[in-house]
């Protein structure tokens, strides 16, 4: 590709007098690249052309075609994350024809849990076939990163047998502070301690996940409904899953099969945290063996005054409660951070985490 080639291709149409036409493959990704990011208003606002006009108007089956012969793959991803999440451009997840060619990721999995209100049953069925793919791969990646968190838990009993693992580091120092010795700066190790790895059961914990149903937050429901179902066999965990919006869903008899969960999943419409916070309340058993992890975004529609109330209620009596603006692999979150704080002065602890950054949390306080 020569450089005028390349500035032609970076610059766009306007700056063919300059750089000249494209010809061959250069210009068939010119016209693909034209057909997404033509929609863009500015571009209208300065006068150049918009993609989707004139009588050769490129199809969403076409242009996918296209894309997938003339970009490589991470640019097809880009450019499919961008037609979905940019450009809204529906037919993406609502026509048979195009959900067959593209391939399953989690954006296309984020735009079904959207738009499948407007999709008819074939179309469903096509994208129940995504879903699953996604979730499956999901689980797979998530299970392992769960798993090492949970097992890498230890209770702090001491134990008899000694195993590099199972090495209580700060037991050790607190023990043999006596033997320090200033002149090498050192403490000689004459008891080292170490703990068992077994956990304890005799008491349940439950763990009730609040997931906000915006639309905003659709990777969290996902990596929600992922996490719920593999933590429900964790022992002497009870995992409770309410999806909420301005309604409650009680979903933890579904966490078991978390497709059919999302499928379920209604995104958008109204907020009201306070509600799903008081409901959560009425579900624990212990409050000082319970976690309410409430994922939201903390744009409120309902009541914020009773919202911290209840939240300082359930931290109070002892209930850990968690506010997280982010479950997901990324955890990079856009929140209402003046009444994230609010609640973090209520006794929560507000941030964001991923589904292993959780489970960690979890197991720790299960192991104690």
């Amino acid at each position: 590709m020569t450089d005028s080639t390349r500035w032609r291709l970076v610059l766009g149409e306007q700056a063919t007098p300059h750089a000249g036409p494209l010809a061959d493959e250069h210009a068939e990704r010119d016209a693909a690249l034209d057909w997404l990011y033509g929609r863009d208003p500015e571009r209208a606002e300065r006068g150049e052309r918009r993609g989707g006009s004139g009588p050769s108007e490129l199809t969403t089956v076409d242009w996918l075609d296209g894309i997938h012969r003339l970009f490589p793959r991470a640019t097809v991803e880009r450019l499919e994350r961008d037609a979905v999440e940019r450009y809204e451009i529906h037919d993406v997840v609502t026509d048979p024809r195009v959900l067959a060619r593209i391939e399953p990721n989690p954006t296309l999995l984020r735009a079904i849990l959207r738009t499948k209100h407007l999709m008819h049953q074939g179309v469903l069925t096509q994208a129940r076939r995504i879903v699953e793919t996604v979730v499956a791969e999901l689980i797979a990646k998530l299970a392992v990163e769960i798993g090492q968190a949970l097992s890498g838990t230890r209770t702090r009993r001491p134990s008899r047998f000694r195993q590099a693992r199972d090495f209580d580091f700060h037991g050790t120092i607190r023990a043999n502070l006596a033997h320090y010795r200033p002149a090498t700066g050192r403490i000689a190790i004459e008891s080292p301690r170490f703990v068992a790895r077994t956990r304890r059961h005799a008491e349940r914990w439950q763990l009730v996940l609040l997931v906000d149903q915006s639309a905003s937050m659709a990777g969290s429901v996902i990596h929600a409904a992922v996490t719920a179902a593999c933590l429900w066999r964790v022992p002497g965990l009870a995992t409770h899953l309410v999806a909420f919006d301005t309604e409650l869903a009680d979903l933890t008899t579904e966490v078991t099969d978390p497709v059919e969960l999302l499928m379920k999943v209604q995104l958008g419409g109204g907020t009201d945290i306070a509600r799903a916070v008081a409901y959560a309340a009425t579900l624990i058993e212990n409050p000082r063996r319970a976690i309410v992890a409430v994922i939201s975004d903390f744009f409120e529609g309902g009541n914020e005054q009773e919202l911290v109330r209840s939240v300082a209620k359930l931290t109070g009596q002892g209930t850990r409660v968690l506010g997280l603006a982010a479950l997901d692999e990324e955890a990079n979150p856009v929140y209402h951070r003046e009444l994230a704080q609010r609640l973090a002065n209520a006794g929560a602890r507000v941030g964001a985490m991923t589904p292993g950054e959780l489970a960690g949390f979890v197991a720790e306080r299960i192991a104690r």
